[in-house]
């Protein structure tokens, strides 16, 4: 555990240091777009932290190889290519940020990127099915993989729309993860010092380091050269973790299926208000007539600044429904005690809906203490 405390540390420390020079780098190159008419902030704020992101897993990842009881996690060359791939989406993210990119150009860097972390190592070798798995072969499983990082690096980029969301929601994600996987291989007598668990740790650092200054109010954007590394770090983890146990013994071991389907479901739950948004933005732009690329305000942030949510408010609450969803789903496959997990969740996501509803409930007066104090008053008359 020592280990991953010390790379969680150098993580967040590298991305914390670099993020102001890779701010005075980004205006001094004019990536620092004008205001848009969606936009929630009034006035331009740099891009291209996802520099600095990049540079803290870096960082973390070459040091941790040097670190004794961290050697034999590095036997393989998966992690060369997460540098390589990761190296690649950061200069596409890059060139993005600064001078943009067609949709289809962005694309196929993604694939690119997508298709050097499968070449070295990074692929489905099965995919869990109830009762049984699906074992998959070289190029199908290769396709899969391919498909599963593309869509992730572009959900968590749709879901980069207020400071500080993308890099909390991506943080918690890799949080559960290393939960998950560490509870379950302290459970099989796996090995505790493991790849999958190093690079959530990572990942987590990095998140953190850059929330210091991501934060509201933001001193500068991850733009997409964060939020595309971002996808791709944590698709990383949600293969290298599926495969790495087998699926029968772990339904034996836990009671539990959710154990084997949790890492692909873990990411696609934690990003699920991003992928519903993404939908209804679709459907929406499309019912009016619009491209579903076209820009509006009618996101889910947007929704929750006009419910009366201030920019901090709106943030912590999705933190919150990514942590109850992320959490919830790591003790229900890892815990034999279902009822109080589901009792508790269903307390705390009560007490989130309330938060959420709050703002407007008071603006229509129902939770005015004054209108209760006149009531409490005319009765006492009475």
């Amino acid at each position: 555990m020592r280990e991953y405390a010390l790379t969680f540390v150098i993580a967040a420390a590298v991305t914390y240091l670099l993020v102001p020079l890779v701010r005075k780098f980004a205006i001094a190159i004019g990536a620092t777009p004008p205001v848009r008419d969606r936009d929630v902030h009034k006035e331009p704020i740099p891009r291209m932290g996802g520099i600095a992101i990049y540079g803290g897993f870096a960082a973390a990842l070459l040091i941790s190889a040097q670190l004794p009881h961290l050697q034999n996690v590095f036997v393989a060359d998966t992690w060369w290519g997460l540098l390589l791939a990761g190296g690649l989406i950061t200069l596409i993210g890059i060139i993005d940020d600064r001078w943009g990119m067609d949709a289809i150009s962005k694309l196929a860097g993604q694939t690119a990127a997508a298709g050097i972390l499968v070449a070295h190592g990074v692929q489905l070798l099965w995919l869990p099915l109830p009762g049984t798995q699906l074992s998959l072969g070289p190029w199908l499983g290769a396709m899969i993989s391919v498909l599963l990082i593309v869509v992730t690096i572009n959900a968590v980029n749709f879901a980069d729309g207020l400071d500080g969301l993308a890099a909390g929601i991506v943080g918690i994600s890799a949080l559960a993860f290393f939960a998950y996987y560490y509870v379950v291989a302290v459970e099989q007598g796996f090995e505790r010092q493991s790849y999958p668990a190093m690079i959530a740790i990572i990942l987590a650092g990095t998140c953190l380091g850059f929330l210091f200054h991501n934060f509201h109010p933001a001193k500068i954007f991850m733009g997409d050269t964060g939020s595309m590394l971002l996808g791709l770090l944590l698709t990383s983890i949600t293969i290298n973790v599926t495969g790495q146990f087998d699926a029968n013994t772990a339904r034996e071991e836990f009671n539990s299926g959710l154990v084997v389907f949790l890492p692909i479901l873990l990411p696609l739950l934690v990003i699920a208000l991003p992928l519903a948004d993404l939908v209804l933005a679709v459907l929406r732009r499309t019912l009016a007539g619009k491209s579903p690329f076209a820009p509006d305000r009618g996101h889910l942030h947007h929704r929750l600044l006009d419910m009366g949510h201030s920019h901090v408010r709106a943030v912590l609450l999705m933190y919150l429904w990514a942590g109850i969803v992320a959490f919830a789903a790591v003790s229900l496959s890892v815990f034999d005690t279902p009822f109080i997990v589901l009792t508790v969740t269903a307390l705390v996501a009560v007490c989130a809906v309330g938060l959420i509803v709050l703002p407007r409930l008071r603006r229509r007066g129902l939770l005015s203490w004054e209108r209760i104090g006149r009531v409490k008053t005319r009765s006492g008359h009475d």
